[in-house]
């Protein structure tokens, strides 16, 4: 598996496991039917498949840095969740993996309702800014992929908020996000440490 596909395995895996609190609970499934008399073995039922095992989860001001394995491999990311205050669910992911030493692979997910065929737009603070599109919407929402390179990091090492702004599909109105950016350089330096020990 690549390092792409698994950091996306994770941001799945992180989004629903974020997720799950918001969902209603399902009923729980009918009991199965009494076993017949031990005449044979019961057929052997394969394993579901693993997801990705979490080793890490620490928690540096707003952001959070998440490791993980799967098929060997570790990947580390620096992250922050914004929720709605009135109902809990979660509006908003951001999630930063290095993938070199100076450039970072960036996964946004946004709710759902945004007009996907219009750039999203990133910015810190008053200053450096940036468009990108979105590529695709997944079961949790609809997602921006993107990389950041050094200068951009380095400019929300030293900034306050990052805000990133879409617009509604129904109206055009603007659908804007402020992400906190406290904590920020620790966790992506933490995240990084960790991927590479």
């Amino acid at each position: 598996m690549s390092m792409r596909a698994l950091a996306g395995a994770l941001l799945l895996a992180l989004a629903s496991t974020a997720l799950g609190a918001d969902k209603p609970q399902q009923p729980a499934p009918p009991p199965p039917p009494a076993a017949p008399p031990a005449t044979a073995p019961a057929p052997a039922q394969a394993p579901p498949p693993a997801g990705p095992a979490v080793e890490v989860q620490e928690t540096h001001g707003d952001w959070r840095v998440v490791c993980a394995s799967q098929n060997s491999q570790k990947v580390c990311v620096a992250s922050q969740q914004l929720s709605d205050k009135a109902s809990g669910q979660r509006v908003l992911g951001v999630e930063l993996r290095a993938a070199t030493a100076d450039r970072f692979s960036v996964t946004i997910v946004m709710p759902f309702g945004v007009a996907v065929d219009k750039p999203v737009t990133i910015r810190i603070d008053d200053g450096t800014s940036m468009t990108v599109p979105f590529k695709t919407c997944v079961q949790v929402g609809c997602v921006v992929i993107t990389t950041w390179e050094s200068p951009f990091v380095a400019a929300l090492r030293k900034g306050t908020a990052l805000f990133i702004n879409a617009l509604a599909a129904d109206n055009g109105r603007d659908v804007a996000f402020r992400v906190s950016l406290n904590g920020f350089g620790t966790a992506l330096d933490r995240s990084i440490a960790l991927s590479h020990p």
